[in-house]
């Protein structure tokens, strides 16, 4: 059976620099960060101080008041971030496409702030006061849910739940039904909103997060002064599309996915393979899928965590891979900025790496002061660079072993 080509003709972006794809970007080739002094829970509580929260999101602006009010607020910006992205491609959702016009977003936690919430009812008011809706604002598919509801959707239809690889994965996932011809569309990506109290004890608990109160320095990837990461929000969708479909309505193409790798440790629940072994696996296994060259990659979007494990290991694994090539790739961390959103950060990186390929511009890794002996690559240190670059890759690594790798390439009829 012949492979279809699958093309990126949306995007659409929530994250702590920008409510919207074009602020993200511009923000990130600034280097704007968008930590700042955690106000979702009381820092006093708790060693992590800082966090990447969303400004000023308007949840009205996507939805009626009454039916956000039904949805975690992960799925309030998966739906916001859907939407986004569905506008950007001008693809209009008929009774007619609908059935090959699929959803697959991945969500790392789900509704935490909802299980929070009813848990405290069920203590405090009885078992007969928790929500009917509590369920469905729970689980992490209903991302895709309402996100199939809201378009109307009625494809394939699935969600991915790979802790940190989860948005990258989920972006793989849906390249491959495309490719092989079991949808024409599909509304792929990740959405998390982890800024709760149980999920910053859980990852204070077992030391994950950066204990720097420095807003300005806290996420500082590859860095030898890193201490872990700090935790965001936020979702990042983009529209995949078969290409000759795109061709024949006219759309825009940002750029072409043409490679995916997926791999698993079976090492540990938290730390990385040693040498980032499994990482490597998954990116060989996406440049050999993609019939690139190690050469044809200009640009790696690391998964960058900040933490002191994952740099030194991705590191490893991209010099495993590239070999004398590791040397001349452009390297970022975006997390940077943007901080850790979980499984929202593949595909909030998907779209970093795509428009890095659509506008001839690598975002930075900002907070870049002291170099690490053992993370000796470039990582584009705090000034955006200008560059061409024709490939990209993207790296998602996720708690339970998850390694995840998507490529980009510039499209070519």
């Amino acid at each position: 059976m012949e492979k279809k080509r699958v093309v990126v003709t949306g995007l659409g972006a929530l994250t702590p620099i920008g409510n919207d794809v074009r602020t993200t970007w511009e923000n990130a080739i600034n280097g704007v960060s968008g930590v700042g002094p955690i106000t979702r829970v009381n820092p006093d509580d708790y060693p992590a101080k800082v966090a990447a929260e969303l400004k000023d999101f308007d949840v009205e602006q996507f939805m009626d008041k009454k039916d956000a009010r039904k949805m975690d607020r992960f799925t309030q910006y998966a739906v916001a971030a859907s939407l986004m992205a569905v506008k950007d491609a001008e693809l209009e959702i008929t009774d007619e496409n609908a059935p090959r016009v699929g959803v697959w977003i991945g969500s790392g936690i789900g509704g935490m702030e909802t299980f929070e919430q009813q848990y405290k009812i069920l203590l405090e008011k009885g078992p007969r006061r928790v929500s009917p809706f509590f369920v469905p604002m729970l689980i992490p598919d209903m991302a895709t849910g309402q996100v199939s509801i809201a378009l109307g959707a009625k494809g394939f239809n699935s969600c991915t739940v790979t802790a940190c690889a989860t948005g990258t994965n989920s972006i793989g996932d849906a390249f491959r039904v495309i490719e092989r011809g079991e949808a024409d569309v599909m509304v792929s990506g990740g959405a998390e909103a982890p800024l709760t109290e149980m999920s910053f004890a859980g990852f204070s608990a077992n030391k994950a997060l950066s204990t720097n109160p420095d807003p300005n320095s806290a996420s500082r990837p590859f860095d030898q002064d890193r201490d872990g990461f700090v935790m965001g929000e936020g979702a990042g969708i983009i529209v995949l599309e078969e290409l000759d479909h795109a061709l024949a309505r006219g759309a825009k193409i940002y750029a072409e996915i043409v490679g995916y790798g997926a791999t698993g440790d079976a090492h540990h629940i938290t730390a990385p393979a040693p040498n980032g072994e499994g990482g490597a696996r998954a990116m060989k296994q996406a440049v050999e899928g993609s019939g690139l060259n190690l050469t044809d990659i200009d640009y790696i979007n690391a998964h960058g965590t900040s933490t002191p494990y994952n740099d030194k290991f991705e590191t490893l694994a991209i010099k495993e891979v590239f070999g004398d090539h590791a040397n001349k790739l452009a390297i970022s961390s975006t997390k940077s900025m943007t901080g850790h959103l979980l499984g929202a950060a593949g595909g909030v990186e998907a779209i970093f790496s795509i428009l890095a390929i659509k506008e001839g511009i690598i975002p930075p890794t900002i907070n870049y002061q002291t170099p690490d002996p053992e993370c000796d690559l470039d990582y584009v240190p705090n000034e955006a660079r200008k560059q061409e670059v024709n490939a990209a890759l993207s790296n998602s690594l996720g708690f339970g072993g998850h390694n995840a790798t998507i490529i980009f390439k510039k499209y070519e009829a």
